[in-house]
């Protein structure tokens, strides 16, 4: 008693080999329900998975969701073992705040938007860069880089 959330446990053992996002099963389906009323919910981390070097991306799950839900996890130090039954997330329910503004039916189709689409992008021709001079013994090239590209190695030749 007291407590806000309810704790999800991983239906597998699963190792996470580099930083890279991968889904988890959990073995609950929706709809989640509160007395009898379906509700959506927050799925939030747990404290503990996070001092243990595992990142739960959080998400909304909506009211109307019938599919399993799965927990979205990454890590920064691989390899990671997740062991079968970690209980490594919690579901926190919401209230539905809006009523009848949307005719969307979610079904069993997850990590998407019920909302309009959204295009993420930068243009080319505006890319954050700056100049960077490399110096070896008594040479000298600068260089425009490209800041932020997301590459984890730099290659120059």
């Amino acid at each position: 008693s007291g407590s806000l959330g309810v704790d999800v446990a991983t239906t597998v053992e699963e190792t996470l080999l580099d930083r890279m996002t991968q889904l988890l099963p959990t073995g609950v389906y929706g709809p989640l329900k509160v007395n009898g009323q379906a509700v959506g919910a927050l799925l939030l981390g747990r404290s503990s998975a996070a001092l243990k070097g595992l990142t739960v991306i959080p998400g909304v799950i909506d009211a109307d969701y019938t599919g399993e839900i799965k927990i979205m996890v990454k890590t920064d130090f691989p390899s990671l073992i997740i062991p079968k039954g970690s209980r490594i997330a919690q579901l926190v329910p919401l209230p539905q705040l809006l009523q009848g503004e949307t005719t969307h039916f979610c079904g069993n189709q997850g990590f998407g938007s019920t909302g309009q689409p959204a295009l993420f992008s930068l243009p080319l021709n505006s890319r954050p860069e700056m100049s960077v001079t490399l110096t070896y013994q008594s040479k000298s090239v600068i260089v425009r880089a490209l800041l932020d590209s997301g590459a984890d190695v730099t290659i120059l030749s």
